[in-house]
Formats: C-alpha cells, sequence, structure tokens
C-alpha cells in the first residue's frame, strides 16, 4: 500500500503525514515515536493493505508546523491534538496505532477519549514513561534551566545526508534504509547543506512525569480491545518486568514479543503486519 504526502489544515495549524489512498475500509491513525515522523510506517504499510491508514507527524516532528512559541509539548496536549486531527479527517471512531513514544500517546488517548478509539495497537510502549516523585522538583529544575538556554543553541548543518543517516543508524540500531526514511523527511534543507527541522524544544527534558499509580489507572481505563507488541530484548527505560505487569492492567489486552530492536515495525514489518491483521479481523 503506497503512501502518499497530504497537509490538513488543524485548529488554525498545519499537520502534515502520509497517507493511503483508500477512502473505505478500516480507519487507521498512526502516531511515530519521539524524534521520528509518518515515513515510520512505510514499511508497515507496504504490508497492510486494504486499510485508511493515516500516518501523521506529530507536532515539531516531521513537515508538520511547530508549536508556537510559550506553548508546552506534553501529554494532554498531544492527545487533544490527536482528537482534533481525527476530527478534521471527519472520524467519529477510529484505530489508534502507535510506536514508542506514539504508543504512549495512543493508550491515554484510548484511557480519556474511550468513545472514540475503536481498537489500539502499542508498538513498544503502553502508558506513559514513569517518573519517581521524589525527582519532581529536581526534573523541573532541570527542564526550566534547559527551556531558557535553548534559544542561543545553533542547529547544526550537515554537507549531506550520509552523516545524520549514520547517526540514526548508531542512535536507533537502524539498518541504512529504515534510518534514510527517517532522516529524509526529518531535515529541512538550508544554507550548505541540511539540519534537522525537529523543533529544538523536543529534546527538553521532560518537565513532569507521572507516578506508575497514575499510569496504572489509566491504563485500567482503556475499554477498547488492545493489541500490544514488544521488541526483545527490553529497552533500558522501559524493563522487564514492568512492561509486561502493564499489561495486565488492560481490561482486554493481548501481547505478542518478537527479537529484533525498538523499530521492530520498520525492520520486520511482515512480522508485526501479521501480527495487526490477526488483530483487527478478531
Amino acid at each position: 500500500m503506497r503512501l502518499e504526502p497530504f497537509t490538513l489544515p488543524v485548529d488554525g495549524s498545519i499537520v502534515a503525514g502520509l497517507r493511503s489512498a483508500a477512502t473505505e475500509g478500516t480507519r487507521v491513525l498512526a502516531l511515530h515515536g519521539w524524534l521520528d515522523n509518518a515515513a515510520s510506517f512505510v514499511p508497515l504499510a507496504d504490508a497492510l493493505p486494504d486499510l485508511q491508514l493515516v500516518a501523521i507527524d506529530l507536532p515539531g516532528h516531521g513537515h508538520s508546523a511547530h508549536l508556537p512559541h510559550g506553548t508546552q509539548y506534553n501529554t494532554p496536549g498531544a492527545i487533544c491534538h490527536v482528537l482534533d486531527v481525527a476530527d478534521a479527517l471527519g472520524w467519529d471512531r477510529f484505530i489508534l496505532l502507535g510506536h514508542s513514544m506514539g504508543a504512549g500517546i495512543a493508550s491515554l488517548t484510548a484511557a480519556a477519549a474511550p468513545e472514540r478509539v475503536e481498537r489500539l495497537v502499542a508498538i513498544e510502549a503502553l502508558g506513559g514513561l514513569r517518573g519517581p516523585e521524589d525527582e519532581t522538583a529536581e526534573r523541573l529544575r532541570e527542564h526550566v534551566r534547559a527551556a531558557r538556554a535553548l534559544p542561543s543553541k545553533k542547529l547544526r548543518v550537515f554537507a549531506d545526508l550520509a552523516a545524520p543517516v549514520r547517526a540514526r543508524m548508531m542512535a536507533n540500531q537502524l539498518s541504512e534504509p529504515c534510518a534514510r526514511l527517517l532522516v529524509e523527511r526529518g531535515v529541512m534543507a538550508v544554507e550548505g547543506g541540511y539540519s534537522w527541522c525537529s523543533d529544538q524544544r523536543l529534546m527538553l527534558p521532560t518537565a513532569m512525569r507521572m507516578s506508575e499509580a497514575q499510569i496504572d489507572n489509566l491504563l485500567a481505563a482503556i475499554e477498547c480491545p488492545t493489541q500490544v507488541i514488544y521488541a526483545t530484548p527490553a529497552q533500558s527505560y522501559y524493563p522487564e518486568p514492568l512492561r509486561s505487569e502493564r499489561i495486565k492492567l488492560l481490561r482486554d489486552g493481548r501481547l505478542d514479543v518478537f527479537p529484533g530492536t525498538h523499530h521492530l515495525h520498520m525492520e520486520h514489518p511482515q512480522l508485526v503486519a501479521d501480527v495487526i491483521a490477526r488483530f483487527l479481523a478478531e
């Protein structure tokens, strides 16, 4: 299934992304991970025909607009943005497909708006990243210090795409073709070459994180059938047994685990697509 570029006016801003040509069939809204973009779902789309698949660049990522100055990138804002996009598409009910940060946003959207989310597919995340309560003050201080220093930082310029592709390969254990997909949509042409087009504010330390008890409460509130897909070994920031324990909180959840890296939906799209197709056929 070929994905075509599109733009969509949403709440006075512009959302960009990639979407299938299909106008009928299962409606799937796809949310990528942190510092990724809609191209994250290109390999998977090729293995999932017959879907109305819309993969958006989340605010500040890819070709979508950055949030206005003074506006924070946070989870409640992301949830509202997802629902605004669905409204702009004319979708009352839809399936959410998310990877990593996008899976966290998707799962919390399902908890916050159960009447809108028909099914949920979460790849390599469920809920949000936890933050120990006794680290709250220091985390907020780090965010404020970094945010105030940000205007003085200049964007790095690359003469060609070789260096950013290598950087993504090393940072995320990606093959060259998958890294190139993300990089080509994640850079902009500037004088002297290319620079990342993602908003620098996305690199700021998170100001506030939920406790594990808060995340538990939200996961227990998800009403729709949920398919979780993990790669093994687990990521250090989302370790076992934590990630498996979260599955038990779902009312109607199922889990598939495959050997692979964090971007297993890009590196092993057919394996992941088979699980998704089976889940959607239930």
